[in-house]
């Protein structure tokens, strides 16, 4: 059965469809990145009024991983230090960039009353799999061990992403699981969690102006580039053990492909005994999150995961 979207979904996934914009299967990485850029400037809300927002450059084996500190007004402060969300976008590993997710990340800075660190990690097909993995968990690592320069409560670290990020945010809390750091929680926003794509989720009939079922071969043949995709470090659903994983918030949404993947990863997180809150939207399509001046519900999303966030210290 198809998906109904919401009344406001439904209008902007018609004039997506009617503006005729080119499916990003049909250009090159740097062209998609440049139409998804672009977008977002139709789709953003009007950003909070913040304290500040900085560039920073993560040291890296690589050389340095371009990041921002997105710091609010009133912060949540105990002994002079914030709690901290390291934030990875979404895009397929392939298109995003900070600027892409800016605003998302500062309302969720804002509302959250909390330090945001967007990571700008290396995209495909210039730089495969696990190049993302390696810039999300070195960021991770950096942030924790520079938390007090940073104003960074250490102890109350999240990490979290939307899409390919929430897969990437997903992998560094295995990751930090068994290496450090130990992490407060993990937000996983309509993750990527199996390559396989076997789910029914993955049948069903387009519904999702951002991703459609050739798409997500697109994004997964330049990020893969040949890799095993049954490695937890690119499915980490896939990955043999789930207990002792920081606290989860899970969003699905209604029309996305990857629906069905979210939801059976925050079942995984629960039978483990990780405690787990799951949020469905059931109206709308993959990517509305950041796109809070079309849809409100992703202004709810933002405010919701903004109360969980304040909800872990």
């Amino acid at each position: 059965m198809p998906v109904v979207l919401d009344a406001d979904a439904a209008a902007v996934y018609k004039a997506f469809q009617e503006a005729g914009r080119p499916a990003y299967e049909t250009l090159t990485a740097p062209e998609a990145r440049e139409y998804y850029r672009a977008a977002r400037v139709v789709a953003n809300p009007e950003p909070p009024e913040l304290e500040s927002s900085k560039p920073l450059a993560i040291p890296a084996p690589h050389g340095t991983i371009p990041a921002r500190i997105y710091t609010p007004k009133t912060l949540r402060r105990t002994n002079g230090l914030a709690p901290c969300l390291v934030f990875f976008h979404g895009g397929g590993w392939v298109i995003g960039d900070l600027d892409t997710h800016e605003v998302v990340c500062q309302k969720m800075a804002h509302e959250g009353e909390l330090i945001v660190i967007s990571v700008d990690y290396r995209l495909a097909p210039e730089h495969h799999f696990p190049a993302a993995v390696d810039d999300a968990v070195t960021a991770t690592q950096w942030v924790a061990a520079n938390a007090r320069d940073l104003g960074v409560d250490a102890s109350r670290l999240v990490v979290g992403g939307d899409s390919a990020g929430g897969n990437l945010a997903a992998v560094v809390a295995l990751t930090a699981r068994e290496g450090g750091p130990k992490l407060a929680g993990q937000l996983l926003v309509y993750p990527a969690t199996d390559f396989a794509r076997k789910h029914p989720s993955h049948r069903e009939p387009e519904t999702s102006i951002l991703l459609t079922h050739s798409v997500i071969g697109w994004f997964a043949n330049h990020y893969l580039g040949g890799a095993d995709s049954s490695d937890w470090r690119a499915s980490p659903a896939r990955a043999k053990n789930f207990a002792g994983l920081p606290p989860a918030y899970v969003l699905t949404a209604g029309a996305d492909p990857l629906r069905d993947e979210g939801d059976e990863y925050a079942k995984f997180l629960k039978e483990a005994g990780v405690p787990v809150t799951y949020r469905h939207f059931p109206g709308q399509f993959h990517g509305f999150f950041t796109m809070g001046k079309l849809l409100n519900q992703a202004n709810v999303a933002v405010s919701e995961i903004s109360a969980w966030l304040k909800t872990l210290g």
